[in-house]
Formats: structure tokens, C-alpha cells, sequence
């Protein structure tokens, strides 16, 4: 089983994986709810994309005009050369810097950045409140976080029809598409074993956050927080 200190050498090893598992395991669903974090976000010149990986974040806030320059920051070199590749792709490669580094240990100055997102990454923070105070010392005052990340449905019927997917249908998906069935193991474990709502919410108050607020998406699978600094 891969431990949360070495995250960045799993996802290197599944990297050219990735893109399609998860696409595929969530049937597109997934670049939907990028799309509608990223509306919610007011135009800024600075971004910073915690836990960048292959970059649809990023690219979709380019996309969007909600961001002029990207910042990102990630600690799969993997995982950064495809999301270099579609930056590239989408004539990007100019507004998207890669940086490979700790997200508990930011390389970048106090207020750097008038938004700071991250997508389907916190869970992976080896720390997560020194994380979530080193994301909120590099945000400038008043600028906007924006967090994606897997929840668990509350409904009776659709968790049960969740867990049957989540627990026998996906670790095969993982299996087939992957030379590594071990680090998609550990991907289904982070989720199932991950805080959300209000723990969150809790979270990100004690990290220096106001303005909490989150909401679900896709009968609970997945969760929108938002926050600013004041």
C-alpha cells in the first residue's frame, strides 16, 4: 500500500494512466465539475493550481478567462510533462509555469496570488492543515480559494449503488487500465477515508479562511468549497 509521503512517485508511475481513468470511471462527469468550480471564480491575473497534475484546471481557467497566468505546483514530474503537453496543445505553454514542490511547503512568497485552487489533491496532502495554511499564507487578501474534492453520498440508495461501483466495479476499471492495480487501491482508499463537509469546512476555518461555504455536486459525489482572506 503507497503511503501519503510518497504520493509523488505513485502518481509517476500511473501518470499516463490517468487522464483516462478518470475520465473514463467517472464518464466524462469529472471535466463538468472542473467547469463549474472554475464559473463560480471572479477574472484574477494570478492563479496558483495546487497539486496540478496533468493541468484540466488550469486550462480550463485560461480557457475561461478567469485567470491571465498559472502558477502550478505539483510533486509528479509525471504528471506535469502531460500536463505540459496539453498546455502546449491548447497554446498555453507560455501561461502555465510547472513547479515541482510540496504543497506543504510552498517555494512562493506571502500574498503571491489572487486565487488559489486545488482539484482532487487535498486528500492527498501528507499534512493537511500545514497545507491548507501554507495555501492560505500565499493567497493575497481577498483573493478566492477554490477546492474539488471526492465526498460520499448521504442518500441511501444512491450510496449503496455508489459503494457497489466505488468498491467492486472501479478497482477492476484500475486493474485493466493500469500497470500499477496498487496505487488505484490506494486512490479508492484515500477517498472512502477522507473528511468532507463541514469537517472540511472546519478545516479550512482553522487554516485562516472566512467566507467557507460548500456545497455537492452529483448526489454527493464530489464537493465545491469556496473561501476567501480577508
Amino acid at each position: 500500500m503507497y503511503e501519503k509521503a510518497h504520493i509523488g512517485k505513485l502518481f509517476d508511475g500511473i501518470a499516463h494512466t490517468y487522464d483516462k481513468f478518470n475520465h473514463f470511471t467517472s464518464m466524462g462527469i469529472d471535466i463538468l465539475w472542473r467547469k463549474k468550480a472554475v464559473k463560480g471564480m471572479r477574472p484574477v491575473d494570478t492563479m496558483l493550481d495546487v497539486a496540478i497534475g496533468t493541468a484540466d484546471m488550469s486550462i480550463i481557467a485560461l480557457k475561461k478567462g478567469k485567470a491571465k497566468k498559472v502558477e502550478g505546483l505539483d510533486l509528479s514530474r509525471e504528471m506535469m510533462k502531460i500536463g505540459h503537453q496539453k498546455a502546449c496543445k491548447a497554446g498555453f505553454e507560455d501561461r502555465i509555469v510547472f513547479t515541482c514542490g510540496s504543497a506543504q511547503q510552498m517555494p512562493y512568497e506571502d500574498n503571491s496570488f489572487q486565487a488559489v485552487t486545488c482539484a482532487y489533491g487535498i486528500r492527498n496532502f501528507s499534512e493537511l492543515e500545514k497545507g491548507l495554511a501554507e495555501m492560505c499564507r500565499v493567497l493575497a487578501p481577498g483573493g478566492q480559494l477554490v477546492i474539488l474534492e471526492f465526498s460520499y453520498p448521504q442518500n441511501p440508495v444512491v450510496k449503496a449503488v455508489y459503494n457497489l461501483y466505488f468498491s467492486h466495479i472501479m478497482p477492476l476499471i484500475g486493474r485493466v487500465m493500469s500497470k500499477d492495480p496498487g496505487a488505484f487501491k490506494y486512490f479508492l482508499g484515500s477517498v472512502k477515508n477522507f473528511i468532507w463537509g463541514e469537517k472540511m469546512a472546519a478545516k479550512l476555518r482553522d487554516a485562516g479562511f472566512t467566507g467557507v461555504r460548500f456545497r455537492t455536486m452529483s448526489f454527493g459525489i464530489t464537493t465545491l468549497y469556496t473561501a476567501t482572506k480577508e
